[in-house]
C-alpha cells in the first residue's frame, strides 16, 4: 500500500522545495493511513512542516510510507487516542530508534509528539520523548522548528536546554518526579536546575482562521471529505469535558475571511463537506453559513456536521442537512436527569431534547443519535431510572424517528475539575441497567467499552510510573489481561490500577501534570468542582 495511498491524494497547499541541507524529517501518525489522514490535526500539522524549505519531510504510517530519510534528525508523532502507544513503540522498533530517550544518543534523532491526548497528560508517555509540545500548533511548531534551527549542531543535551526555553515546549527529562514512596502519591516535580522553567505553559492560538483539510483522498476513512474547522473549544464547560477545559478560550471562524474561502477550496476538489468542532451550531453566525451551504450552486454537496448542541436542532437546519445528503444527527445530552446534569454543568432542560428531536424529524431527518454517560460524579440509582424515561418520553414524541443511545463510561480527564473524581465502580452495571431497559423500549442502545474506559482512565490520569507497565503490555500482547498480567508482574513498584481508575484524590495532593499549566489555574478548577459537590445528594 506504500505509493498506492499516497497516489490518490489530491493536495490544497503546495509543498516547498527543501534547501540542500534541510532537515531530514519524518512526522508519523501511529495509526494506519486511512486512519492518521481523517485527522484534521495531522494534516495540517503535515502541510505547516512541508511548507518550509528548511525541512524535508517524509510521513510515516502503521501500513504506508513515504520514501524516508536514512538518518532523520527530527521525528514526531501526532497522538491523537491513548492507546495508539502500542503503534508508537512498534515504530520506533521498525526505525531502529530506542524505545526510552535516555538511551538515545546522538547518533539518534530527537523524538517529539503533540496533539490532545499528549497536551492534556503526557506523563505515561514521558519517557518515550524527548520533546512534547503542549497546545495549539499554529504558532508551537514554528517555534519548535526555528529554536531547533540555532542548536543543530549542538550536543543533544545543549539541544535539549535551548528548546526547553520555548513557550509550549516540555523536556520531560528535564524534570525529576520523586514519590513519597514506590506505590504512593507524587512528592515533587522540580526542574533539574533554576534555568529550566518550572512550569510549562500550554501554548493557545487565537486568531479567527482556523484549521481546514490540506488534502483529500479517497483512501481516508471518510472517504474524499474535506474538513472545516468552525469553532474552536467550547463555551458549555461540562465538567467531566476535556475537550472545553483544555482548549479555552472559545473561538470561532470568521465567516468572511477563513469558513468560506476554506469551504470553496476544498469543494473544487470533492463535494463532500465536514463541518468540525466540538460546538459547530454555537458559532454566533451559523444560520449565515447554512443560507450560505443552501444555494442552489451546491445542490449536490453532501454535507456532514460534527455534534451539535441539543438547544441549536431547528427544523431549517434539520431541512438543510437532508437536503445536503444527511439523514442522522447526534446531540449529547450526557443525562435524562436535570438533577444530574446541573451537576456537570449541562446547560440542557428535557423539553429542549424532545424540541429538538421534533425539529429533526419535521426537517426531514430519519435518525438522531444521542450520547450519554454512566458513573458521572453525583450519579444516584433515580439518575439513570430518569434517563429511561426521558428517552421513553421522547420515542413516544416523535414516532418514526429511529432513536440510538450510545453511552461510555466517565472517565476523569486532566485540567478539568472532574480530575479529582475517579472512576465509578458500579458503571459497568449501570450499563448493563440502561441496556436492558431501552431495548424494551425499542431504542439501540451502543455502550462503550466499559474495560477499555477503565484503561482509558488509568493512562488519562497516569504518571512515569506506568511506563513499564505499558511497555510490558506491549510485550504481552496489548490485551485486556496483557495489563492485569503487567500490574501483577510490577506489584510494589508503583500503585495498584485502583489509585489510578476509581479512588477519588484529594484536592491537596500532586496531580503528575501538575508543572503543566492548562487552560485555566488549579484554583479555579477547585471552585468549579465545589460547585458540582454542593448539589450532590446528602
Amino acid at each position: 500500500m506504500t505509493q498506492s495511498a499516497f497516489a490518490a491524494e489530491r493536495l490544497l497547499f503546495t509543498p516547498a522545495t527543501p534547501n540542500t541541507d534541510a532537515i531530514p524529517t519524518i512526522f508519523a501518525f501511529p495509526n494506519e493511513y486511512s486512519v492518521g489522514i481523517t485527522s484534521l490535526g495531522y494534516q495540517v500539522v503535515w502541510a505547516t512542516l512541508a511548507m518550509r524549505t528548511d525541512l524535508q519531510v517524509s510521513r510515516l504510517f502503521t501500513d504506508a510510507r513515504e520514501t524516508l530519510p536514512r538518518s532523520p534528525e527530527l521525528v514526531g508523532f501526532s497522538l491523537s487516542w491513548e492507546l495508539d502507544y502500542i503503534n508508537i513503540f512498534n515504530l520506533l522498533a521498525w526505525l531502529e530508534i530506542p524505545r526510552r530517550a535516555k538511551e538515545r544518543d546522538r547518533t539518534h534523532p530527537l523524538v517529539f509528539g503533540g496533539g490532545p491526548v499528549l497536551t492534556a497528560n503526557p506523563e505515561p508517555f514521558a519517557d518515550f520523548f524527548d520533546i512534547i509540545l503542549l497546545g495549539d500548533g499554529e504558532h508551537l511548531l514554528g517555534n519548535l522548528i526555528d529554536a531547533y534551527q540555532q542548536v543543530r549542531t549542538s550536543d543533544r543535551f545543549e539541544q535539549l536546554r535551548h528548546l526547553a526555553q520555548v513557550p509550549g515546549i516540555y523536556i520531560p527529562s528535564l524534570y525529576q518526579v520523586d514519590y513519597h514512596d514506590l506505590t504512593g502519591t507524587i512528592k515533587s516535580i522540580q526542574p533539574i536546575d533554576g534555568t529550566i522553567p518550572n512550569q510549562v505553559e500550554k501554548q493557545t492560538y487565537r486568531g479567527n482562521v482556523l484549521s481546514a483539510s490540506t488534502v483529500v483522498t479517497e483512501k481516508a476513512a471518510w472517504e474524499n471529505i474535506y474538513m472545516v474547522e468552525v469553532v474552536r473549544s467550547c463555551p458549555e464547560m461540562c465538567r467531566f469535558c476535556l475537550a472545553s477545559y483544555l482548549t479555552l478560550p472559545f473561538r470561532t471562524a470568521s465567516i468572511e475571511t477563513s469558513l468560506i474561502p476554506a469551504i470553496e477550496r476544498g469543494l473544487k476538489v470533492t463535494n463532500r463537506l465536514g463541518l468540525l468542532g466540538a460546538s459547530v451550531t454555537q458559532h454566533p453566525e451559523f444560520t449565515d453559513l447554512l443560507d450560505y451551504l443552501s444555494q442552489a450552486q451546491y445542490d449536490d454537496l453532501r454535507l456532514s456536521i460534527a455534534s451539535v448542541r441539543t438547544n441549536t436542532v431547528t427544523e431549517k437546519l434539520a431541512q438543510t442537512l437532508v437536503k445536503r445528503g444527511t439523514r442522522s444527527l447526534t446531540i449529547a445530552v450526557e443525562s435524562g436527569s436535570e438533577r444530574l446534569r446541573a451537576i456537570i454543568n449541562k446547560k440542557l432542560e428535557n423539553d429542549e431534547i424532545i424540541q429538538a428531536a421534533v425539529n429533526a424529524k419535521a426537517g426531514g431527518l430519519n435518525n438522531l443519535k444521542l450520547y450519554g454517560m454512566a458513573g458521572l460524579p453525583g450519579e444516584e440509582p433515580e439518575d439513570l431510572a430518569a434517563t429511561v424515561a426521558t428517552i421513553q418520553t421522547l420515542k413516544k414524541a416523535v414516532p418514526g424517528l429511529r432513536l440510538t443511545f450510545g453511552c461510555s463510561t466517565f472517565v476523569p480527564k486532566a485540567h478539568t475539575p472532574f480530575q479529582w473524581w475517579g472512576v465509578n465502580p458500579q458503571a459497568e452495571k449501570r450499563l448493563k441497567f440502561l441496556e436492558k431497559q431501552l431495548q424494551r423500549s425499542g431504542v439501540e442502545f451502543r455502550p462503550e467499552s466499559y474495560n477499555w474506559s477503565v484503561i482509558q482512565a488509568l493512562i488519562s490520569r497516569g504518571d512515569r510510573r506506568l511506563s513499564h507497565l505499558l511497555e510490558l503490555t506491549r510485550d504481552y500482547g496489548d490485551s485486556l489481561g496483557s495489563y492485569r498480567r503487567a500490574f501483577k508482574q510490577l506489584r510494589g513498584q508503583l500503585p495498584e490500577l485502583d489509585f489510578y481508575v476509581y479512588d477519588n484524590w484529594s484536592t491537596e495532593q500532586i496531580l503528575p501534570w501538575q508543572h503543566l499549566q492548562g487552560a485555566l489555574p488549579t484554583a479555579t478548577l477547585i471552585k468549579h468542582l465545589d460547585s458540582a459537590i454542593a448539589q450532590f445528594r446528602p
